[in-house]
């Protein structure tokens, strides 16, 4: 999924990073280049026999690490085997802030208590419900008390997706967002969101911070994006073109 990881890069250079690199499977790296601004580079790395990103990526995605300050992994990134067990020593190795979105967080399943450690995860409620083996609405019905606990128990940070998102952390600091509009609900929303998060990280602010930033930025993004388009036609496109407008907002 090219566009996952596109608009999880574009809403990571609106958000304030200076340098964005998107790894990509080697074979895909010239389509998704002409698809992204030109000043989001991309980085070609080893591939599965599906196009996926190959668990022989690994040591030359941690030697590239060295020199960034974030990594947000799981974006369009599928649950090819070989492409999961790469993410799963991706976060269990390295030291770097990281965002789990998406197929990042797929890969967590079954595997919480060794995987993870004062980083940010970005579930909404059905991926959140696969990590818990529960029920959709089992989350909904309790979102700030699951996302509290869930972020004590693994010692982590949480961000629950969905009206009224929930923010939570390992010392039990709890942030629900007011901002955003049904049309949010769009595909690649969440991916937004999870560069915007990248994007704050990358500047300095602590990881709790961040998310809690991110999320009212993201929501307020989204408002200002429906007045001009309507909740109806808005695209995650629409969100990541209103980051800036959000952010002169809040100054």
């Amino acid at each position: 999924m090219l566009g996952a990881a596109g608009l999880c890069a574009r809403a990571a250079l609106r958000s304030g990073s200076g340098l964005v690199t998107v790894g990509i499977p080697k074979s895909l790296n010239l389509i998704l280049h002409k698809k992204l601004p030109d000043e989001i580079m991309t980085k070609p790395l080893p591939e599965t026999v599906d196009k996926s990103l190959s668990l022989s990526a690994f040591s030359e995605i941690k030697a590239f690490l060295k020199k960034v300050d974030v990594l947000a992994i799981g974006p369009g990134l599928s649950q090819n085997k070989s492409t999961q067990r790469l993410i799963r020593k991706l976060v269990i190795t390295d030291y770097t802030p990281i965002v789990i979105d998406a197929d990042g967080l797929n890969a967590l399943v079954g595997n919480l208590r060794k995987f993870c450690g004062i980083k940010i995860l970005t579930p909404h409620p059905g991926e959140m419900a696969r990590l818990l083996r529960t029920k959709s609405r089992i989350i909904q019905k309790q979102r700030k008390d699951i996302a509290k606990a869930f972020a004590k128990k693994y010692n982590c940070i949480v961000v629950l997706k969905g009206n009224r998102t929930v923010v939570a952390d390992y010392r039990g600091q709890v942030y629900i967002n007011h901002t955003g509009n049904p049309g949010m609900a769009t595909a690649g929303s969440g991916d937004v969101l999870t560069g915007i998060i990248a994007g704050l990280l990358a500047q300095g602010l602590k990881t709790f911070e961040s998310a809690k930033y991110a999320v009212y930025l993201h929501g307020l993004a989204g408002d200002l994006a429906a007045r001009e388009k309507n909740q109806l036609g808005l695209i995650a496109s629409d969100i990541i073109e209103n980051i800036p407008k959000a952010i002169i907002k809040c100054s």
